[in-house]
């Protein structure tokens, strides 16, 4: 049995999951065998799939819950959770 990784980060980057964040992070999700589950509140999203991930409405401040599970979903969820840290890559 495949076992589950889960951690839940606030989203600290002034736009939230728009468009750029979403690619970034379905890029990232996208290089692991790991699937990748995400939550924002009620929302639910495979995190794999840029119109779920943006779908989402993550705006700035609110938490994300990530969840990965299967093959290197520790390298998976440390990935997203560092790029989250990291704004998406933007300056504020």
């Amino acid at each position: 049995m495949d076992s589950v990784h889960r951690q839940t980060v606030q989203i600290v980057n002034r736009l939230g999951l728009h468009a750029r964040a979403s690619s970034r992070f379905v890029q990232t999700a996208q290089r692991y065998a790991a699937d990748v589950t995400v939550n924002v509140e009620s929302r639910t999203a495979n995190g794999k799939s840029i119109m779920s991930v943006m779908g989402l409405e993550g705006s700035c401040g609110k938490d994300i819950e990530i969840i990965t599970t299967g093959e290197d979903a520790t390298a998976a969820l440390s990935a997203l959770v560092d790029l989250i840290a990291a704004r998406f890559g933007e300056a504020e």
